[in-house]
Formats: structure tokens, sequence, C-alpha cells
């Protein structure tokens, strides 16, 4: 570490954001921020929450306040304002997370807390009861989904997996998917040819919508069910041009060409799958369990509506992967962090645990709260019997520490609609991904050191 240890490294460093809002620099954080001293948690403490409004309500925050006798303030979740408050040696006490793809980026960043001995002594997060989707949450030095745990999911949906509705496909004459057998990924894009409907030029019905979370996490679990991996070993690269790789990017172009669903070259215009698939207008969305949320809200749409596992490729592996994880962890250099494991424990395992488990808006991340996710109607049921079937079919796909999902979005953003437009062939584009996005990753192993 450079002689200046010890002093807030300057901002500028840390604000230099590159394409899509990767931060250059937080490397430097792990030794450099100030110093500052942990209180020993008691009564009357502050937690400071950096999370989304939709993570925490209002009335849950007045009920820990009173459960717990600490204190909550929630701070709106920013990129740019965390790195400031990180730098500034006074960062949030917890802060939101997509395990997926931030794990690995701050843990190789050496601004995490290590979670293992809380967890150790934890009454409410035992070990044994944590869902596997929790091992994305783990980093050990070179690879996501092993060693120490540095946060936790506060629900998870296995992303690959989709819902359709069986009004519009019995409308339209195609058979509905097998309840627990995967349909492979070419049959699922010819359904949706078959399903969408379009009218004086304009798409009236899409047959389907499949982008996953985000495209880069997109095309790395699609390159594992074609059999391979879209980083090299060490993370350090990608390479489109693989066989596999260049299978999952040559489908993902196909359904953009197809116009069969939502793309950058066809967007959605609630920018979302919810809207379009509540008023019928979709046939089939690449949304987990999740969206039974918004399903469910709906009496006359959540008969008609089934979720089906994820697809696979002719001769690849079955995967059903988590591609966000949404949950917290906890800053090396957070003040309270006793307090703030209090506050985590009650977060991931009391009240709103159990009041997300039974809403239906994702599958709780302890197993013993599994039995309160909805299943009072026949058609809950059946989504839980199928839902069921494929968590075993779940494992981690590790994702790179190198570059920040967004700022590979940004990247394939750029120069990906091209290829969609059927301007460029799909291997120019794998060609110009890898190397503009490997000139971002060698920046990021840099950085990380």
């Amino acid at each position: 570490m450079p002689s200046h240890a010890g002093a807030p490294p300057s901002r500028r460093l840390f604000l230099a954001m590159s394409a899509g809002g990767a931060v250059a620099g937080v490397a430097a954080l792990s030794g450099c921020a100030l110093q500052v001293s942990t209180g020993v948690s008691g009564s009357g403490e502050t937690v400071t929450l950096m999370v989304k409004p939709d993570d925490i309500s209002p009335e849950l925050i007045k009920e820990a306040q009173k459960d717990l006798g600490v204190k909550i303030v929630t701070v709106r979740y920013d990129i740019t304002k965390l790195i400031g408050m990180m730098t500034n040696g006074n960062p949030p006490d917890l802060v939101r997370g997509v395990g997926a793809v931030d794990a690995p980026y701050f843990a190789a960043r050496d601004v995490m807390e290590e979670l293992d001995p809380y967890f150790a002594k934890s009454g409410v997060l035992k070990l044994d009861d944590l869902d596997p989707v929790n091992d994305l949450w783990r980093y050990d030095g070179r690879t996501q989904g092993k060693g120490p745990r540095y946060g936790m999911a506060k629900d998870f949906s296995q992303d690959s997996m989709y819902w359709y509705n069986t009004a519009l496909f019995d409308k339209a004459g195609v058979d509905y998917p097998p309840e627990t057998e995967p349909v492979t990924y070419e049959e699922w894009l010819e359904d949706a040819e078959r399903l969408t409907r379009r009218k004086n030029g304009q798409t009236t019905v899409f047959g389907g919508s499949y982008n996953g979370v985000l495209t880069p996490n997109l095309l790395a679990s699609l390159t594992v069910a074609a059999g391979g991996s879209l980083f090299t070993d060490d993370f350090s690269r990608v390479d489109f041009t693989a066989p596999e790789a260049r299978k999952a990017l040559g489908w993902y172009i196909d359904y953009c060409r197809a116009k069969v669903g939502p793309s950058l070259i066809q967007p959605d215009p609630n920018a979302w799958d919810g809207p379009s698939y509540q008023a019928n207008r979709m046939a089939m969305s690449n949304s987990g369990y999740w969206l039974g949320g918004v399903i469910n809200a709906d009496k006359k749409l959540a008969p008609l509506s089934r979720l089906a596992p994820a697809p696979v490729f002719e001769g690849g592996p079955r995967v059903s992967p988590c591609q966000a994880g949404t949950g917290l962890w906890m800053p090396k250099k957070a003040r309270n962090k006793d307090a703030a494991w209090r506050v985590f424990e009650w977060f991931f395992g009391e009240t709103p645990a159990r009041e997300r488990a039974s809403s239906g808006w994702g599958i709780p991340t302890l197993k013993s709260l599994r039995s309160l996710m909805p299943a009072q109607e026949d058609y809950q049921k059946r989504v839980l019997k199928v839902q069921n079937a494929e968590l075993k079919h779940f494992s981690v796909i590790a994702f790179t520490p190198y570059a920040s999902a967004d700022s590979l979005y940004a990247l394939f953003n750029q120069i990906a609609p091209a290829a969609m437009n059927g301007q460029m062939s799909v291997d120019t584009l794998a060609g110009r991904l890898n190397s503009v996005m490997n000139e971002q990753l060698k920046r990021g192993k840099e950085q990380v050191g």
C-alpha cells in the first residue's frame, strides 16, 4: 500500500466511472480508507442501510426499532454515493447488493466484512438452514460459490425458468411445455415465433421474452447450459468465440432478430415484462418464481398462468441458476457491526423474511420458511410442484470479480444492436465483445492486483 495509507484516497480515483458505471479504483479502498472504531452494539444504536425504497418498508423499519431497540436510517442505494461514503471512512452499516455479480466484485476488492463468525454464533440464521442460493455470496479469493460468506440473499428465483399463459397457447394452437421436463432453447424460440401476433407492422402479442436479469449474467448462464464457461478459469477474460459461448450468443441474437419479444432493438414500453404479461400481451416471460407476486394478485390471470423449467441446449447439462440473489452485505469499515448484524438477522430470518416468503414474490432463502410459500389454490400448488422439482437443478454460476456486470452490460449494448439488426455477423460480434470486454477485465484485474 503506498505511503499515504490511512489518509482517505482521492474521490477522483473512485469516481472515475468507466462505461456503464463500473467503478475504477475500488481496489484502493481496502487498506486506504479512514480507520474507524467499531462501537459495541447496544440498545439505542443507529444502523444505516443503503437500500432501494422497495427493499424495506417504513412500517417494517418502525417495527424493527420497536423489536430491536435499534434505530434504522436508510440511504437510497447509489453506487457513486456508496464509493464516496466508503472513501470518506463513513460507510453505511449494511448495503444492498446483487449476490450473483456484486459479491465477487466487492469481495475481491477487500471492502466486505466476512460474516462467518457472525453466522457461527447466530441463533436465527443457522448454516444448515441456508438455501444453497446463499453460496452466491461466498468468495474464496478466486471463485464465487466457495469460501467465506459476505452476505445473504433476501429471496430468490431460478431466473432461467419462465411463466406462460395457457389461454394464449390455446389461441395459437401451441402445445403447453411439459411440467417438469425442460424444452430446448431452440424449441422455446420456435414456440415464441408461433405465439407472436402482429398487426399493421406492430407486435400486438410478444410470443416470449428472454432477457434474464442482465445480459452478461444471462449469457454466462446460457454458456454453462451449452456445456462451457463464458470466462476463462481465472475469470480474467471472456471468450465468445469458444463453441459453447458462441452457441449461447448466437441463440440470444437469433431471439432478438426474430422480434418475438422485447430486446434492445424492440424495447417493451413498460421496461419490464410484468405489465405486458398481465395485459395478455406476452405469452411467455423469462421471469422466475418471483413474478408470481404479480400474477397471484390477478384472479383471472393466475389460473391461466404456469411456471416451466429452465430450457436446455441439446446435449448440454441441465442448469437452473439464480442471476440475482439480491440481499445485503456489511462493509469492512462499518461502525456498528454488532447492531448491524442484529438488523441483518431480523431482516433475513424474522418478520420481514416471513412476510416475503408468504407473498409469493420469491423463494425464501431459509429452508425452514419454504412452508410459508403460497399454496392455497390449485394453480399455486401446481406452480410449487414445478418450482420444488427445479430446486435440485440449481447451481452457482461464478461471475468475474474483475468488472461490474453493469459495465459489461453497457459495452454489450453499444456493440450488439448492429448484430441484432442483421448488419453484423455473430462471429464479428463475438470478436468485438472479446476485444472490448477483455480490455475492461484487464483494467479491473490490475486494480485488484
